[in-house]
Formats: structure tokens, C-alpha cells, sequence
């Protein structure tokens, strides 16, 4: 059955000259139908650069609406347009204009994890690949980091030549991570180096023997001799990690980390979307005129 989706969903790409996207963080068969995997800021260049007329992308409504601020005359698909993320809408109304009155020479620095709206007011966006590298080259002294707290925590710790202003958003699936969890899994296997996120909360990060973004731990374990290794993420990576390392193994906190909305792109709902184009993302034109330039700023300062 879903060998036959997957033959399916090859055809209709090639007919429509479409190109999917999928984020780490979607389920293994979604990653396994894509054209291209990974994480937040390598999928927005690849959607910039990309030719095809169509772009569906397997992940959440942030990532959707990105896609097409970057891609205004591309058709832009969600297989579930339900898929969203909690913290993208995790700043109060009124709080970066209440944040630029009370400080002078300030930067809103917004994590790509966050919507159109509050892209559009923001200076530059970021990725928690990139974030540590863009704060460090902007000119200002003030940073107002939105939305979530412990990538702002964490960034903070590493550029502290600079005055980082935390928001109080967070990713739900991270910041339920707990340090039982974690000391649980070391106990079991205490040769396996701790990986985390840095969405993940600061206790959890002390633990840590790695501290980096999606594609970074990926990374690590890739270039790593050992063979065992507790991830702390989102458990979507799984597949990647397995993938390109078939012999090692990976150990998750207790229950898996694992987000809902992403597990929404099935094979099943990709088909659909293909097949009758009805899950298109929309972006409203004022407000991607706006949001494009933080966005912009980030493909410039990330290079």
C-alpha cells in the first residue's frame, strides 16, 4: 500500500514540476518521498533557489508561510494545513514596540520558528543553526530575542558582549523535556554522549556533551567514532540518523520527544495535496513585503 502512495506521489511530482520539502522533524516516510531534508534554514534556501513551480512542504504553517515570502509567484502547498507550531504565535501584542520605545539601538531578532506577523516586525530572522552567528555580526548593542527563551538563553551565553532580552515563549515539545528523563537514559547507557537542542531548557543543557541545531547533531554523530548516543529532540530526526548511520544506535528521553502537528504530513495527505492542489498556503501581500526583508537579511548574514 504504501509502495504504491510512494509511486504515486513520484509520478505527480514529475508531472507538476513540483519539488518536497520535508523537515527533520516529519514522519521517516515523508523524508523518504522528499526531495530535500532538513532543517529550517536549509529548507528556506532551497525553496529561494528552487525551479519548480510548486513547492509542497512537510512541516509546519511557519515553515509553509516562509516558503511562500521567499517564493511570492510559486504555488505553495501544505499536505495538512492544520500542522502549526505553539510557539510561532508565542510573543505578546504590543511587546517589540514596547521593547523598541524602552531601548535604544535595538535589534528584534526572531527565531524562523514564528509567524508572518511577527516576522514582519521583526530586524532579522535566524535559525538555531545560524542564530549565534547573526546576533554576533549585527551592530547592535540591544537584542530583543523572540520567541523562545532558551534559544535566547543560549545565545545569550554565547555572545555576551551583548544585551539579549528574553521573551517567555518556548517549544512545547522541548521544554517538556525534564532532567529525570535525561539522567534516566545516561544511567542506562553512560557511554553515550548527551546531544541537545537548545530549545531544550537550561538544566537539560548543563548536562550536555553537544549543544547544537537539528542538522548540527546530525552532524556531530556523522563525524563522531562512537556508536551510541542520546539525542535529545524532537524523535522525527530519527530517520536521518539511522539513515546515515546504520550501525550506531540512539536512545530518546522517555516518552520520545514527539510533535503532533508534524506527524500531520502522512503519505497519505501528500498524495491528496498533489492530486487536488487545495491546501495552498497564503500570505497576506502587505505582510510578505514585510516579512521577506528579516528573512532576506538572514540568507545575507547567514551565509
Amino acid at each position: 500500500m504504501k509502495t504504491h502512495l510512494k509511486e504515486q506521489i513520484f509520478t505527480l511530482k514529475k508531472e507538476k514540476n513540483a519539488v518536497i520539502l520535508a523537515h527533520y522533524y516529519a514522519p521517516a516516510e515523508a523524508q523518504e518521498v522528499a526531495d530535500y531534508v532538513g532543517d529550517s534554514f536549509y529548507l528556506a534556501k532551497i525553496a529561494k533557489k528552487s525551479a519548480a513551480d510548486m513547492i509542497v512542504f512537510c512541516g509546519v504553517s511557519f515553515m509553509g508561510e516562509s516558503a511562500k515570502i521567499l517564493n511570492p509567484d510559486k504555488k505553495v502547498l501544505m499536505p495538512d494545513l492544520r500542522a502549526d507550531c505553539a510557539m510561532a504565535h508565542m510573543v505578546a501584542k504590543g511587546k517589540i514596540e514596547e521593547m523598541r520605545k524602552k531601548y535604544e539601538d535595538l535589534a528584534v531578532v526572531c527565531y524562523i520558528n514564528s509567524t508572518a506577523e511577527l516576522k514582519c516586525q521583526s530586524d532579522v530572522c535566524v535559525t538555531s543553526s545560524n542564530a549565534i552567528k547573526i546576533v554576533k555580526a549585527l551592530p547592535n548593542k540591544n537584542i530583543f530575542f523572540i520567541p523562545d527563551r532558551n534559544l535566547g538563553r543560549y545565545v545569550a551565553s554565547q555572545v555576551p558582549e551583548k544585551n539579549i532580552i528574553i521573551n517567555d515563549g518556548c517549544c512545547p515539545i522541548h521544554a517538556t523535556i525534564t532532567k529525570e528523563q535525561l539522567l534516566e537514559q545516561k544511567e542506562q547507557h553512560p557511554n553515550a554522549p548527551i546531544l541537545i537542542h537548545p530549545e531544550c531548557e537550561p538544566e537539560l543543557l548543563e548536562l550536555s556533551d553537544f549543544i547544537g541545531s537539528t542538522a548540527e547533531l546530525i552532524d556531530y554523530v556523522a563525524s563522531s567514532p562512537l556508536d551510541e548516543f542520546i539525542i535529545c529532540t524532537e524523535d522525527g530526526v530519527d530517520y536521518q540518523l539511522v539513515t546515515d548511520n546504520p550501525c550506531k544506535k540512539f536512545f530518546y528521553p522517555n516518552p520520545r520527544p514527539c510533535c503532533a502537528d508534524m506527524k500531520l504530513n502522512t503519505l497519505e495527505n501528500i498524495l491528496s495535496v498533489l492530486e487536488k492542489e487545495d491546501r495552498e498556503v497564503f500570505v497576506d501581500e502587505t505582510v510578505a513585503k514585510k516579512a521577506w526583508k528579516p528573512l532576506d537579511r538572514m540568507l545575507e548574514l547567514g551565509r
